[in-house]
C-alpha cells in the first residue's frame, strides 16, 4: 500500500480530518493526498499559500514573522500549521514552505532549504530539509515524499 492510501486509512479509522497549507510544493501534497479514492472522507482543505500576501492574508502568519525570520523560516512554518488547525477545525495539518529554486536562494536559506510543519492534536513538529538541488521539481517531489513519511509517523504514534 502507497504512503497516501496508509496515510488516508490511518486517518479515516482514528476518525480526524486532514488539512494542508503548501507553499514550495504549489499543491503537490494535496494532490497526492486526493489521488486516493475515498480521500474526499478525510481531506478537508488543500490551501496554497505561495505569496506572503495569502500567508499573512488567508492563513494570518503575522507580517512581523515574515519581515523579521522571512517566508522560510521555522517560525512562519509554525504559524502556517497552528493557524491552519484553527481555520480547518482539522486535527491533522500540514503546513509546506520553501525554496524549490532554480532561483531565490542565499547562502543562509540555499535552494532546497524546505520546512514542513506538521499538526497532530496538540502536538506540532517543524522539520528542517536541505534537499540537494537535482532541480525544482525533484526538491518539490522530494518534500511530499518526506511531508508523507513524517505524517505518517506522527499520525501512527497518536
Amino acid at each position: 500500500m502507497s504512503l497516501n492510501k496508509k496515510i488516508i486509512s490511518l486517518i479515516k479509522r482514528k476518525k480526524m480530518k486532514l488539512s494542508i497549507a503548501e507553499s514550495c510544493t504549489g499543491g503537490m501534497l494535496s494532490s497526492a493526498i486526493t489521488s486516493v479514492s475515498g480521500s474526499s472522507k478525510v481531506f478537508v482543505m488543500g490551501l496554497v499559500t505561495y505569496s506572503n500576501q495569502a500567508k499573512t492574508g488567508i492563513l494570518k502568519v503575522p507580517q512581523k514573522i515574515i519581515k523579521k525570520y522571512g517566508a522560510v523560516s521555522v517560525q512562519c512554518c509554525l504559524a502556517m500549521v497552528n493557524n491552519l488547525s484553527k481555520i480547518s477545525k482539522s486535527r491533522v495539518c500540514v503546513s509546506i514552505t520553501g525554496i524549490a529554486g532554480p532561483k531565490g536562494g542565499s547562502k543562509q536559506k540555499p535552494v532546497g532549504l524546505v520546512y514542513i510543519g506538521i499538526r497532530v492534536g496538540k502536538k506540532v513538529i517543524v522539520n528542517k530539509c536541505n534537499f540537494k538541488n537535482k532541480g525544482r521539481t525533484n526538491i518539490q517531489k522530494q518534500t511530499v515524499k518526506k511531508s508523507l513519511h513524517l505524517l505518517l509517523n506522527l499520525i501512527s504514534s497518536k
